[in-house]
C-alpha cells in the first residue's frame, strides 16, 4: 500500500510530512512553529494564544494614564537631582531603570495583572505621552525664541523617557535579556 502525499494546508502546492501535533493538519516546514511540544499550525498558536489575553476595555484606559501621570512624576523627581552636574547622565540611566520598574508595577497593580501585548504597549506610550507632554513646550521655547543652545538641556529628558518607556515594557512584558 503506498501513502498518499499531503500537502501543506496553507500552501497546497507543497508536499509535507509534518504534521500539526494538535489537530493533526499537514504543515510545511515554514508554517511550523515548534513548540516544547513538537510543532504546530500557525492556527493553532493564533487559538492557543488567546487564552493568554485577559484584558479589559478599561484597562488600557487606566494603563496609560497611570503610567503617564507616573512618568511625569518621575520627570519631576528627576528635575529634583539633576543639578549634581556632569554625573547626573549616569544616574539618568540607573533611576529612569528603576523609575520604569516602578511604573510597570504600579500599572500592573491597576490592572490587577491582566495582561494583553496591546495593553503593555499602551502603558509605554502613555510614558512617552507624557514625555512629549514636558518636551513640546520646551522645543516650542526653542522654537518660538531661536536659543537653539537650549536643545542641549533636551538630551537627558528625552534619554530619561526612552528608558522609563523601554524598562516599563519591559518589565510587564515578562521579557528576559539572559537565559
Amino acid at each position: 500500500m503506498t501513502e498518499q502525499p499531503s500537502f501543506c494546508y496553507r500552501h497546497p502546492d507543497r508536499e509535507t510530512s509534518l504534521r500539526c501535533n494538535r489537530c493533526d493538519k499537514p504543515i510545511c516546514p515554514q508554517c511550523a512553529q515548534r513548540t516544547a511540544t513538537g510543532y504546530r499550525c500557525p492556527d493553532c498558536i493564533k487559538e492557543q494564544s488567546k487564552v493568554f489575553v485577559t484584558a479589559r476595555w478599561y484597562d488600557y484606559i487606566t494603563s496609560f494614564l497611570t503610567s503617564m501621570i507616573l512618568s511625569l512624576i518621575g520627570y519631576w523627581l528627576m528635575g529634583l537631582i539633576s543639578g549634581i552636574g556632569f554625573f547626573f547622565f549616569f544616574f539618568v540611566f540607573v533611576i529612569a531603570a528603576a523609575i520604569g520598574g516602578g511604573i510597570a508595577e504600579a500599572v500592573r497593580w491597576v490592572i490587577r495583572k491582566r495582561r494583553a501585548k496591546s495593553l503593555f504597549r499602551t502603558a509605554a506610550a502613555g510614558v512617552i505621552v507624557g514625555g512629549l507632554l514636558v518636551l513640546i513646550p520646551e522645543l516650542m521655547f526653542v522654537i518660538l525664541y531661536g536659543d537653539f543652545s537650549y536643545l542641549f538641556s533636551l538630551i537627558w529628558p528625552t534619554l530619561y523617557f526612552f528608558l522609563v518607556a523601554s524598562s516599563t515594557y519591559v518589565r510587564l512584558s515578562g521579557i528576559q535579556l539572559s537565559r
